[in-house]
This record gives structure tokens, C-alpha cells and sequence, in this order.
């Protein structure tokens, strides 16, 4: 299979408290919008994929689908989202597997871990 492009797909029960939270909340930058302006589709620059959040759905949480984002500095993400009533489910901590961790939701609970490398983690270093 060859990959062109690629995409992870939210379909919120409420489409513009979902898009505030990405958009004003997490402060992801948009790459395109859709649809009608009563009920637009929006995809936002996730790192190097996308993000898109759309439609609607009744069904509850995403289930099992996290959203992993690796971000420079996870104090100041903490303290930001905080500031601007991000719902943080678990502060920030260092897991054994070396990595900085911290866990949020977006308005529907859809899980998003958001993850610093530590200066000294195998991550960063080249092995070559």
C-alpha cells in the first residue's frame, strides 16, 4: 500500500465546543475548512499529520483511539492549558520508559497524551 495522505477523523456530539477546544484551546493551526458555515468541517496541522473534526456523532467517546502529540515543553503546555480550563486528567510526570507525560481530554473525553522528549532520552540521540 502506498500512503498519499493521511488523516485522524472526529466526528464531536458538539461540533463547535470540539472546534473551539483544537482551534482557541490547544492552539492547533488550520489547514483547510469545509462545508456549509452552519456546519463546518475543519482540518487542523497535527505535527506532520491531520486532524480533521466534523459532522456529528451521538455515540459518545472515540473509545479506544488516543491522540498522541509530542510538544518542546511540557511545564509550559501544562500551565497554559490550565489557564484556559483544559480538562487535564493526569498532571505531568516522567514515565519508565523515559518519556515526560501528560494527559488531557478534548470535550467529547477523547484522550490526548501530550509528550516531551527529555535532552538525554535515546529519542534524541542519533546512534548512527
Amino acid at each position: 500500500m502506498e500512503v498519499l495522505s493521511s488523516r485522524v477523523l472526529i466526528r464531536p456530539a458538539d461540533l463547535e465546543s470540539s472546534l473551539r477546544f483544537y482551534r482557541d484551546v490547544l492552539g492547533l493551526a488550520v489547514y483547510r475548512e469545509f462545508g456549509p458555515p452552519e456546519h463546518p468541517g475543519v482540518v487542523f496541522f497535527l505535527g506532520q499529520g491531520l486532524l480533521e473534526v466534523s459532522g456529528r456523532s451521538d455515540i459518545g467517546p472515540a473509545g479506544p483511539v488516543r491522540i498522541w502529540l509530542q510538544v518542546r515543553d511540557l511545564r509550559a503546555e501544562h500551565e497554559r492549558l490550565a489557564a484556559l480550563g483544559a480538562t487535564i486528567v493526569r498532571e505531568p510526570r516522567r514515565e519508565f520508559w523515559g518519556l515526560d507525560e501528560m494527559w488531557i481530554e478534548d470535550p467529547d473525553r477523547v484522550p490526548i497524551v501530550l509528550v516531551e522528549v527529555p535532552p538525554d532520552h535515546p529519542l534524541r540521540r542519533d546512534l548512527r
